[in-house]
């Protein structure tokens, strides 16, 4: 069995914070609960209490309950506890992650030896977020408020067992993490331009890199890259030959500093975002922009722009951030093919800012900031809605949904569009009362294509770029359905509960009020009426994924009951497990 001695102690967390050894804790039993014991019928909720049993390992855990949650998404609070012959005794992390190794272990079949490790990463990386908040201060201006909400997320996703893992150099994530502040000049490049690879939907799109450093020599194009991946790649023996060549100048670092965001890799400079690859493996992925990935992000921004007009047209408070450009360095490998860790770990792409889609007057926040279960951030919900009524809240919250709802689900619908609308996705635009005035959807790597709505384009794109950019009818839905429901505003409204817990059937009311309306207006799809009839939700399985080693394309669902019946509404009892 794999080590977890190595991840430090944990330090006192800021006031309102719980430690990191209680945040691991926690979210190992929210994925236990939600792919492991709660399907087996091997949990229970009595006494203010959540029990849960690893029925292999021959473990009964047990934990106190903040609240109870519809979707059995409960809120945790304290030490968890397993059953001992003379009672009941605290289990620490460490025990709690080798447990549910031997779970997994003795229910799959398989071994998964990077395991324990990952969630010792994940510790790690909370303790050092911790260690390390900052003072909350208010915002001067929209830029830096929004740049806080990217920067705010110290725990990370409460469903995913190692939300924080990373691989590389800790010194190098000091300075290059969100949740440090971290803001830095790019380093740049000057390639000959035989040597360069790019893509555009119109040639202004390649300005936001054309234009971050002086005059360049004749022959040569400028390639921004991020400082830790040029770190990373550095010493590849076709890097170094083409440095001593001259076929590419280091420029070193300079220009415009960039902040990172939340994704780490894709930084923003106020008026472009550039997503950047990295060599580093974040919770489930190695974050590069494969080829394909390169490709897709141009071609779905040119053959998805007369859907894009129409969604914007229709709902005229939501936008989707294009990605129109990419550059990369082509350097010829062995075979005098492009090598391809150069072409892909150097790819760059360019999305829009927000100056050009932001709805005057309003101020952009990360949904996933909003939404956190814990007040980390002046993006916070409960920032938001300071010291408000229940009224107001259940007020805001159906100006949210009937900006976020319909043009996610006309996008699948009318156009055969699968957004991928998870809370990191979106931005919650709020006016000067901080209520909802628009939201933002980006990151197109997400987004895919129902075949039978978009044939004849994807029998123009090469085979490599179209078939990672479609998902079948059923796949795409399940993909909407736990991106926009179960990810997105079932957290969101979790958030919203926690500051009136007597609202939580209200809220889900006004979610099935928001797809009903929705509904009629459409014609009421089958997927749709089945939804409204409480069908099970999918929720993505990040637990048996990670343990399973599958790529993020490859996860699976579990199935939750549904909070949106008409039965449950009128006794919210009835789902509560």
């Amino acid at each position: 069995m794999s080590s977890l001695t190595h991840s430090p102690q944990s330090t006192a967390a800021p006031a309102g914070l719980p430690p990191a050894d209680e945040v691991v804790a926690h979210t190992l039993l929210n994925c236990l609960l939600r792919e492991v014991s709660g399907p087996e019928r091997q949990s229970v909720v009595a006494d203010g209490r959540l029990l849960l049993r690893l029925p292999r390992r021959g473990v009964l855990l047990r934990v106190a309950l903040r609240r109870t949650s519809l979707l059995g998404a409960h809120r945790f609070t304290g030490p968890v506890t397993e059953q001992r012959e003379d009672g009941w005794t605290a289990v620490d992390w460490r025990r709690l992650a080798e447990y549910t190794h031997d779970e997994l272990s003795l229910r799959t079949g398989v071994r998964n030896e990077e395991f324990l490790e990952q969630i010792a990463s994940s510790h790690a990386a909370v303790t050092t977020a911790l260690a390390g908040a900052r003072a909350e201060r208010q915002p001067s201006d929209h830029l830096s408020a929004y740049l806080s909400s990217e920067q705010s997320l110290l725990f990370g996703h409460r469903f995913h067992p190692t939300p924080k893992a990373r691989t590389g150099d800790p010194r190098a994530w000091s300075a290059y993490a969100p949740e440090a502040g971290a803001v830095f000049p790019l380093r740049h490049l000057a390639v000959r331009d035989h040597l360069i690879a790019e893509e555009h939907v119109h040639p202004t799109a390649l300005a936001p890199l054309d234009g971050r450093r002086g005059d360049l020599p004749d022959g040569y194009r400028l390639l921004p890259a991020h400082p830790w991946q040029y770190e990373t790649l550095s010493e590849h023996p076709a890097l170094r030959a083409a440095l001593a060549d001259g076929d590419v100048l280091d420029l070193g670092p300079g220009g415009q500093p960039f902040a990172a965001t939340a994704s780490v890799r894709t930084l923003y400079d106020g008026e472009t975002f550039l997503k950047f690859s990295l060599n580093v493996r974040i919770t489930n992925c190695v974050r590069k922009n494969s080829s394909y990935e390169l490709s897709g992000a141009v071609a779905l921004t040119r053959v998805l722009a007369p859907a894009f007009a129409d969604l914007a047209e229709r709902f005229p408070g939501s936008a989707v951030l294009r990605e129109p450009a990419y550059r990369t360095l082509a350097l010829p490998g062995p075979d005098g093919t492009p090598d391809r860790a150069l072409f892909e770990g150097f790819g760059v792409i360019v999305r829009e800012g927000l100056p050009g889609r932001l709805a005057p007057g309003t101020t952009p926040l990360l949904a996933a900031a909003v939404a956190d279960e814990y007040p980390s951030g002046a993006a916070h919900i409960s920032r938001l809605l300071d010291g408000t009524d229940e009224r107001r809240a259940l007020d805001w919250w159906s100006a949210y949904l009937d900006l976020l709802l319909p043009p996610v689900l006309a996008a699948y619908f009318d156009h055969g569009l699968v957004l991928e609308p998870h809370l990191q996705n979106v931005l919650v635009c709020v006016d000067g009362d901080g209520m909802p005035a628009q939201v933002l959807f980006r990151d197109l790597e997400g987004t895919k294509l129902v075949p039978e709505h978009h044939t004849d384009t994807i029998a123009e794109l090469p085979p490599e770029v179209a078939a990672p950019m479609t998902y079948d009818a059923q796949r795409g839905w399940d993909r909407v359905v736990y991106c926009l429901l179960v990810n997105h505003v079932a957290e969101l409204l979790a958030a919203l509960a926690d500051l009136h817990p007597r609202a939580e059937a209200a809220l889900w009311r006004r979610v099935r009020d928001s797809l009903r309306a929705y509904a009629d207006r459409s014609g009421c799809p089958p997927r749709l009426a089945a939804l409204l009839a409480g069908v099970p939700l999918p929720a993505k399985a990040n637990l048996l994924t990670r343990w399973e080693r599958k790529a993020d394309r490859e996860a699976g669902y579990v199935r939750l009951p549904s909070p949106l019946a008409a039965d449950v509404l009128r006794d919210p009892t009835r789902s509560t497990r």
